[in-house]
């Protein structure tokens, strides 16, 4: 028997700065409330001035994922393991941390020169304890390569940057199942995902709003949703546009301080020794 999902609470976002001082969208709380994901950050949208953008210059990793996802603008990566590249509107860049990685996040050179707007996102997904040491990895997948669909009316537009939306599945390599889909819904549409029941399903609003079961969801608000094998959900009179973030229950201790993430306090003090003997990303 199929059971419907439902938003069992909704999380308010607040606003800060991270890296060189880019401001962020971030749902209160969120990594006490729902494995496997740690963060959510909405980056802008922001609007610079020639010379006034701002990244994240180099800094450590260890124990987790980092996915970027831009909607606009332009940034650049480097990391210690030689990996360097542009993230253009549309692009995704997922990289396993895993045992260590430094890298930066810097405006490209024409968003420095020119200005224009920054928008995208950076999520954090935690590895289980068996996975947190293993070789990092980054996959810069390009957005021409990321499968978009949609439904037959055109009522329905998706992404399927990980797992699986309208019949179509992603091409990126998750290291666990995880479902991160970009939704996009004109007035009125409903639309339907299947879930698997055993995993965590969020839904962010960025623009618009919905309701699913009757309870809405407006921009900004992060949705909690029970247990069940689907959700369904119908657009405001805006349209709705939001992120479907899906994962398995890790069920394991976290450990954490700032850039990292592990099981226990003594991974801590060995992945801070590590970074500052210079063995850490080795």
């Amino acid at each position: 028997m199929s059971m419907e999902r439902t938003i069992t609470s909704v999380v308010p976002t607040h606003t800060v700065l991270e890296g060189g001082g880019f401001k962020v969208r971030r749902p209160a709380a969120m990594g006490r409330l729902m494995s496997p994901f740690l963060l959510l950050d909405e980056m802008g949208p922001v609007d610079y001035g020639p010379g006034e953008a701002v990244g994240a210059p180099m800094h450590p990793h260890r124990g987790f994922e980092t996915v970027t996802y831009l909607l606009s603008g332009g940034m650049q990566h480097a990391d210690s393991a030689g990996n360097s590249g542009d993230l253009d509107p549309g692009d995704v860049q997922w990289m396993t941390a895993g045992r260590g990685i430094i890298h930066s996040e810097l405006p490209q050179d024409h968003m420095m020169e020119n200005g224009g707007r920054m928008h995208g996102f950076q999520i954090w997904v935690n590895l289980p304890a068996k996975d947190k040491m293993m070789k990092p990895r980054y996959q810069d997948i390009p957005s021409s390569e990321i499968p978009e669909t949609s439904d037959d009316e055109g009522t329905v537009w998706a992404k399927v940057i990980a797992g699986r939306a309208l019949g179509v599945e992603a091409v990126i390599d998750t290291v666990i199942p995880i479902t991160l889909i970009h939704l996009r819904l004109k007035p009125g549409a409903t639309y339907m995902q299947a879930c698997e029941t055993d995993h965590n399903v969020m839904l962010y609003a960025f623009g618009g709003s919905l309701k699913v079961a009757g309870k809405s969801l407006e921009d900004g608000g992060l949705g909690l949703l029970s247990s069940g094998d689907s959700v369904t959900m119908t657009a405001g009179k805006k349209g709705a546009e939001l992120l479907i973030l899906g994962g398995p229950e890790l069920g394991e201790p976290i450990a954490r301080y700032g850039p990292f993430v592990m099981n226990t306090r003594q991974e801590i003090y060995q992945a801070v020794k590590d970074y500052n003997e210079g063995t850490f990303a080795a």
